[in-house]
């Protein structure tokens, strides 16, 4: 069954930040739909798609060749939970190549709701090779690009295929390339209102909006407003304010990145958040790096434990830290010496590893040499004897 994106309240896709902890949380307080961080399609061909039996979910990952003769630990890309997050995950690819975009969505199209298309993002990551923000200079090539996943993975698989934009300079060519989009048999479009050169903390032009959703509704296409949601009751105020109806979507990403609650009426406390986000986090193995970075999201900088998750470098110090977390958010011991303690185990354990791979290495050496020596000696009396 196709998902339906109208008047839905969404969780956008978001590098790093909208890894499945991130997701499940935003779910749990109200998300309607949630976005994977965009991942680019020849890094998702490369995966293999993995049962993970201890965590119920499904897994797509790059098996890393081997460091010293030694295997390495796989690369985790993608992780779904199908149960909790069935009907509800959309996935956006990275990509500026009709076939690479057909092979890549055909790798997870069965586990996820839609495919969605990275055109609005104007960052490195996404823009190099003609990606992201880039495919709104190449508009033949996008809509080539949503043309054949709507026909080779869309149809087949009656899935979902969408795209996020940002609005051009004129809202003349921004009206012509929404009009082109919607002929390719998408089913949502994204607007993210603003220009590619714009950053965040510039206000949306959200003018364009009105006339945008009346070519989507022309083709039934549903719409998603992006830029500067801030919660919930802001998304309502808003289609109230612009006059616009209900069927259109809202799409939230800074605000939703410090605090993953605000889908609901009543967000969360950054304390309260970080509670749960962090028994999500444990609860499906998160990377250690990734789950620091959420954390750096969702505590104020300005709080005492932030510098201490900082400082971080095990789940078992997280989770110290963490016990020390007051109820209203104040930090009920200091930390320092529990950490000043890891450190110290650390560096020994390195000391320890540094200490057995010296002998070993001269053990070997010692090894060679007698293996040298007796070979030397039996050289010498293979001569004697020929004499």
């Amino acid at each position: 069954m196709v998902v339906s994106y109208a008047g839905k309240l969404v969780l956008a896709p978001m590098v790093r930040a909208g890894e499945l902890p991130t997701r499940l949380l935003a779910l749990q307080h109200g998300a309607d739909l949630v976005w994977s961080p965009e991942i680019i399609d020849k890094k998702l061909i490369q995966c293999e798609r993995f049962i993970n039996d201890k965590l119920k979910t499904v897994d797509f990952i790059i098996s890393s060749p081997k460091s010293n003769g030694k295997p390495k630990s796989p690369t985790l890309v993608f992780r779904t939970h199908p149960q909790l997050e069935k009907g509800k995950i959309i996935f956006q690819i990275g990509t500026s190549t009709p076939s690479l975009a057909t092979e890549a969505a055909l790798k997870v199209i069965e586990d996820v709701d839609g495919i969605d298309v990275n055109a609005g993002c104007p960052k490195h990551f996404s823009i190099h090779s003609g990606m992201g923000a880039a495919l709104l200079k190449t508009p033949d090539k996008l809509c080539a690009i949503l043309k054949e996943l709507v026909e080779k993975v869309g149809k087949p698989y009656n899935k979902s295929i969408s795209v996020k934009i940002r609005i051009l300079e004129e809202e003349a060519t921004t009206l012509e390339l929404v009009e082109n989009l919607c002929l390719t048999g998408i089913h949502n479009l994204t607007v993210h209102c603003r220009t590619a050169p714009m950053r965040n903390r510039e206000a949306p032009i959200r003018d364009y909006i009105p006339k945008i959703h009346q070519i989507c509704k022309k083709h039934k296409v549903s719409l998603i407003m992006n830029g500067a949601v801030r919660s919930k009751t802001h998304y309502n105020e808003l289609l109230q304010e612009l006059q616009l109806p209900l069927e259109i979507g809202g799409m939230m990403a800074d605000c939703a990145e410090s605090n993953p609650t605000v889908f609901s009426k009543n967000p969360l406390p950054w304390y309260d958040v970080v509670r749960e986000y962090l028994k999500i986090a444990q609860s499906f193995d998160n990377h250690t790096s990734n789950t620091k970075y959420m954390l750096s999201r969702l505590v104020p900088g300005k709080s005492k434990l932030f510098q201490f998750f900082a400082r971080c470098k095990t789940p078992r110090e997280i989770e110290y830290v963490v016990s020390q977390l007051g109820e209203k958010g104040e930090l009920l011991s200091d930390p320092s010496n529990f950490l000043q303690s890891c450190r110290n185990e650390e560096k020994l354990a390195k000391q320890k590893e540094h200490d057995k791979k010296t002998k070993l290495k001269q053990a070997e050496k010692r090894q060679l040499i007698n293996v040298d020596d007796g070979d030397a000696k039996q050289l010498k009396k293979m001569k004697s004897e020929k004499v």
